[in-house]
């Protein structure tokens, strides 16, 4: 799965937590809360793995700049 596609399933599963959350407290419901609590981490570990690949693969890609330079 690529960085950007990662980000985009973060940001979705961060919404989706938050709005749970929100449904939860209004209704009164703490096992919807404590599930849009979940969803919404599982959404910032998602955005955080995409900010790594994107940062990975632009630092292979810059060392693979710098080589092809040098030949």
């Amino acid at each position: 799965m690529s960085g950007t596609t990662d980000k985009i399933k973060g940001t979705a599963n961060e919404a989706i937590g938050k709005a749970k959350q929100s449904i939860g407290e209004a209704t009164g419901s703490e096992q919807l809360q404590g599930e849009g609590a979940i969803q919404e981490v599982k959404g910032k570990g998602q955005n955080a793995m995409g900010d790594a690949k994107n940062a990975t693969k632009d630092a292979v890609d810059s060392a693979a700049d710098a080589v092809k330079r040098k030949l």
